[in-house]
């Protein structure tokens, strides 16, 4: 977070708002969501299938190769937004997480351990042993309510349960703002977009639901759906079920707004598969958040971070993201997804 002074015309999506340089100063922080494809520690644990992860895989140096990813994950998450904030996210969400223990490796690197991260994670009963999780700036953000929320879904034909990652909701202060986060990874597209469908829509279910108690507390609450919903803005879990709206202009109360379904019109993605871009990971936001009045927190604008050195130069994967594992090695990538993130500002008036 700093002062930055805009320009006299800021676009985004089609919108122009006019604000004077001279005269208005703004706050600005990243909100941003990553996922970090398997970051597993180098520990057997006997009460999960960690033996399936890719670094538990290699035959040797997985000490070396863990280390190695952490450095990878890290640089990342310092670089999201830095070019405009001259700081780190204020507010990450992440998945693909086996344990605390390696997002507390995370917060603690050199590049980490100066922003004082705090780390707010649960176990969840998913069948590969990844969880999501939420990191924060403890000098900017304050949690005042953490929760799991557990989906049950079936399998369509022996009804067995399937079990999937837990929704995470995190309500606290930025800089004294109430605001609500509910981070995701919703089930995937295993065995076909079509037949899996019905879980990624009762994982968006349990998502309205969330919204639906948070707004029936305060209509005007402050509320971000961030996550790898393995469905892209136009799918019906996202469109349908979350019923987001694409322009910004017309977002009613209690509605919400999706900024990144004009990166997936234009063509743009967060991952890759057989030469295709999925739009995965998003960040969706609450109609409150779009308000013209910035004496408060306001959505500013959205951005996928795929920067040069995050992109497989060569090799079959050339164009994709640089993913950490392939064909049972580790690259020394850092993951098959880019990150997501958003900015909110505020007006600083002058004394």
């Amino acid at each position: 977070m700093y002062y930055q002074k805009l320009s006299f015309f800021i676009f985004f999506f089609g919108l122009v708002f006019s604000l004077d340089a001279q005269d208005k100063k703004f706050k600005i922080h990243t909100l941003a969501f990553y996922n970090l494809e398997n970051l597993f520690d180098t520990i057997n644990d006997p009460i999960k299938l960690d033996e399936y992860s890719p670094i538990m895989e290699l035959k040797s140096s997985k000490t070396e190769a863990y280390k190695q990813k952490i450095k990878n994950m890290t640089k990342v998450i310092a670089n999201i937004g830095y070019t405009d904030t001259q700081n780190t996210p204020s507010i990450l969400g992440v998945c693909e997480v086996e344990n605390k223990m390696v997002l507390e490796d995370l917060v603690n690197d050199s590049l980490l351990v100066a922003k004082d991260y705090g780390i707010i994670h649960y176990e969840s009963s998913d069948s590969r042993g990844i969880d999501v999780a939420l990191l924060y700036q403890k000098k900017t953000f304050t949690p005042l309510k953490t929760s799991a929320h557990e989906l049950k879904i079936y399998d369509d034909q022996d009804q067995k349960r399937i079990y999937t990652r837990d929704q995470l909701l995190v309500s606290g202060k930025l800089e004294g703002e109430l605001m609500h986060i509910i981070v995701n990874h919703w089930p995937s597209r295993r065995g076909g977009e079509a037949r899996s469908r019905p879980k990624r829509v009762a994982a968006a279910k349990l998502n309205k639901f969330l919204v639906d108690s948070l707004q029936a507390i305060d209509p005007y609450a402050k509320i971000f759906i961030m996550g790898d919903l393995n469905d892209n803005p136009n799918n019906a879990s996202v469109k349908h079920i979350l019923k987001s709206k694409t322009d910004s202009n017309r977002v009613p109360l209690k509605a919400l707004y999706n900024p990144f379904s004009d990166f997936y019109k234009n063509g743009l993605g967060t991952t890759a598969y057989r030469d295709n871009w999925s739009l995965f990971d998003q960040i969706i936001v609450t109609a409150p958040l779009l308000k013209k009045d910035y004496s408060s927190y306001r959505f500013y604008k959205a951005g996928i971070y795929n920067k040069h050195y995050l992109v497989h130069q060569k090799g079959r994967y050339k164009g994709y993201p640089y993913r950490s594992w392939s064909s049972g090695s580790f690259t020394n990538g850092y993951s098959d997804h880019f990150p997501v993130y958003i900015y909110l500002i505020k007006e600083v008036y002058k004394e």
